[in-house]
């Protein structure tokens, strides 16, 4: 199971929202490009970057932050935040990003995501982001009508093969994930899941390393990195298996 740190970027800070909300915004440093370097040098093997003015937008606003980052760091970086159309996807590969992660286009053009998975494979990720079992886009300030395993066979059909799995009312809340809708999205589509929200304690880990037969891959990580509640060490040693949970 991998770990990968996660870098919330608005107005060119790095920063992490609660529940998806604005108004609950905290900023944990102003260097995005130094918070990149330092997940890297404590072990990363992949970065999650999302460009929270893009997702509120439509439309990516961080690209030169993004392409800094990109330059800083040797390991792959994800992105996300804003990815609408195929021209944006395209200038971010050409940038350098290893993965794409569409979100609100999954739901309001599916056509794109279908197109992309036949240029980009694997490249191309889909952000699943529910709310009550719906799926919320648009900077999760809109929920749709399609709830989330639909869509997850949807993008399945498509040729989408990982998912980015977020419970928004467990994101940023240290409240622990939401180990149920996990499993279920794993078991019921057969694909790779990262999940993500409310990772808060080692405890959270060892539960997602117990998903990972199901094909639970990956956990992005946050508030719990940039809080010390988990350590990147702690993290990386449950990941590959090294700690006992009685340990912790």
């Amino acid at each position: 199971m991998l770990i990968i740190p996660a870098i919330d970027l608005r107005e060119g800070k790095c920063v992490r929202l609660v529940e998806g909300r604005l108004d609950r915004e905290t900023v944990y440093s102003d260097d995005p490009v130094a918070v990149a370097r330092l997940w890297e040098e404590q072990g990363a093997r992949w970065l999650h970057v999302v460009d929270l003015d893009g997702a509120f937008s439509g439309s990516p606003k961080n690209l030169d932050m993004i392409s800094n980052i990109l330059m800083a760091v040797r390991i792959p970086v994800q992105i996300g935040g804003g990815i609408r159309d195929m021209a944006v996807i395209e200038e971010l590969k050409g940038l350098g990003v290893a993965r794409v992660i569409l979100g609100t286009a999954a739901i309001i053009n599916p056509s794109l995501v279908a197109e992309a998975c036949r240029f980009f494979g694997e490249s191309v990720v889909v952000g699943i982001d529910a709310r009550n079992g719906k799926v919320a886009i648009e900077g999760w300030g809109v929920t749709a009508e399609k709830n989330t395993l639909e869509l997850a066979a949807e993008m399945n059909s498509l040729g989408v093969k990982r998912v980015v799995f977020t419970d928004i009312w467990r994101d940023g809340t240290l409240k622990g994930p939401n180990l149920a809708a996990i499993e279920e999205v794993a078991r019921a589509t057969g694909m790779k899941i990262i999940a993500s929200g409310g990772i808060s304690t080692a405890a959270d880990l060892f539960a997602l390393k117990a998903l990972e037969p199901l094909g639970v891959e990956a956990v992005i990580m946050g508030k719990s990195l940039y809080a010390g509640t988990v350590t990147m060490r702690e993290a990386l040693a449950i990941a590959r298996g090294e700690m006992g949970e009685q340990v912790c």
